[in-house]
């Protein structure tokens, strides 16, 4: 296991990059939505109300949502009963961390499938105002599954060498 050591934080180091990455575009995407909302309502209440806003919030807020819960995963926020799995001694709890992980990057990979030929089937469809390919609307589904398949194949590894995925708090490097 001293062997995966090095290969471990080089993982946690893209971790991190990804981390960086991610969380200022979840900051713009936010800055966006706001800008264009608040453009939106202007124009409705002093001019004619500018007809592209409605579907550039709604991408915004689809992307922001998608990226955010990436994040949100990385960072082990979402949801999760573990008092039973908490209670076990420290080798069945890493088997059962083990189990929950694989299950969680089969879900994942299913989701990056699915979510690429959804893509491709709708890479004709272009926006109804803006006049976009929906393939980069559809693309924040593979896209995120892949970065959330990435951290759990990152968690699987901290937990055969540690015993457990190393929850990572904000502010931390």
């Amino acid at each position: 296991m001293a062997k995966a050591q090095p290969l471990l934080a080089l993982l946690q180091r893209i971790e991190r990059g990804l981390d960086a990455i991610i969380q200022p575009a979840v900051f713009a995407c936010m800055a966006a939505l706001i800008g264009v909302i608040t453009l939106q309502i202007i124009s409705r209440v002093l001019f004619t109300a500018v007809g592209w806003t409605e579907e550039v919030a709604r991408f915004l807020l689809i992307w922001m949502t998608f990226l955010a819960a990436t994040l949100a995963f990385q960072r082990g926020r979402h949801i999760a009963v573990t008092f039973a799995v908490d209670a076990l001694p420290l080798g069945a709890r890493r088997v059962a961390r083990l189990v929950a992980l694989a299950v969680v990057l089969a879900l994942l990979v299913s989701l990056i499938v699915i979510g690429y030929r959804y893509m491709q089937v709708q890479s004709f469809q272009k926006s109804a105002s803006l006049r976009i390919s929906m393939t980069y609307i559809y693309a924040v589904m593979p896209v995120c599954a892949a970065l959330m398949a990435w951290y759990t194949l990152v968690d699987m590894l901290e937990t055969l060498i540690h015993g457990e995925p190393r929850v990572v708090k904000e502010g931390t490097p």
